[in-house]
């Protein structure tokens, strides 16, 4: 973009100008409101309307431009709880199209990513969770819940951040259980600029031959050994995590000092498992991660 505009702030002038037309405007009369010529302005419509944030209508031969309904001004940090507490009621209440306004509305206002899934995300999966273990929910309402929140994320993903050749990642879930969280930790690392391989729900790939399987995996994706490599197992079953620990460990020496393994552990204790590092913090996951990534890269 031209003349040095920042999005952000063009966002909230257009979010402002927009919410004060009940009909819509023109991408004339936006670029004249904003003072932005016409050509940059549309340009801007465009990268905002593939956000969501916009849409466009026809009357006549004029597209008019509005904003989408629901659209509000967050201002964080103060509004992580207030979003939280917001998404898990709509949440409860089946309200898809407000839980995704509301994650919308959390990326037009600036909000940062990796917090938004640690402090939003995180906590509605606990909850969830919670309330099927309690059965207070049934399947049914689990399996539309986890979906809700599944699309929740894709939505977050969907920003757009360059990442770091050197900075690697391996995300893979134990068990099924785990794999809502697998996806959300693999958005939260590539919002913080991670080369990310998401491989979801691995239960089906213990045997005894996954340590070659895995070998030729990170042989593939990563054979120029640039930087360095984590490779993250989320479980809930102190077995799942055991087999992957000892599969991940077995096939490190190939690779030398810069692969790691995290193991997130989703059972109320850290097990007894072998790895440079263990947790049953989400935050903590990620930030051993950096650590490492700045203790090594510099």
């Amino acid at each position: 973009m031209t003349r040095g505009y920042q999005l952000e702030e063009i966002q909230q002038k257009l979010i402002g100008v927009l919410s004060d037309s009940k009909t819509g405007l023109s991408g004339v009369e936006i670029s004249g409101k904003l003072g932005i010529n016409r050509a940059t302005m549309a340009k801007y419509l465009n990268v905002f309307a593939a956000e969501g944030l916009i849409k466009q209508k026809n009357a006549g031969n004029i597209n008019l431009w509005f904003i989408e309904s629901g659209t509000e001004k967050l201002h964080f940090p103060d509004d992580y709880f207030h979003v939280k507490e917001k998404l898990f009621e709509y949440l409860t209440s089946g309200s898809q199209s407000q839980v995704y306004n509301l994650i919308r509305n959390c990326q037009h206002s600036g909000a940062n990513i990796a917090k938004i899934i640690n402090e939003v995300i995180i906590p509605a999966i606990d909850s969830i969770d919670d309330l099927y273990l309690k059965a207070k929910i049934g399947k049914s309402e689990s399996k539309l819940f986890h979906g809700i929140i599944s699309n929740a994320i894709q939505i977050l993903g969907l920003v757009p951040h360059e990442f770091n050749a050197k900075k690697n990642v391996i995300v893979l879930s134990a068990d099924s259980q785990s794999t809502l969280y697998a996806q959300a930790a693999s958005c939260a690392f590539g919002s913080m600029g991670w080369q990310v391989w998401e491989l979801g729900d691995m239960s089906d790939a213990i045997d005894v031959l996954y340590d070659l399987d895995l070998q030729k995996f990170l042989t593939r994706i990563w054979k120029q050994k640039q930087g360095i490599m984590i490779v993250v197992v989320i479980s809930g079953t102190e077995k799942g995590m055991k087999f992957f620990s000892e599969s991940v460990s077995s096939v490190k020496p190939k690779f030398g000092k810069n692969m790691h393994l995290v193991i997130y552990s989703r059972a109320d204790k850290k097990p007894n498992i072998k790895a440079e590092f263990v947790t049953v913090d989400f935050e903590n996951t990620l930030q051993w991660a950096e650590s490492i990534s700045s203790s090594t890269l510099g």
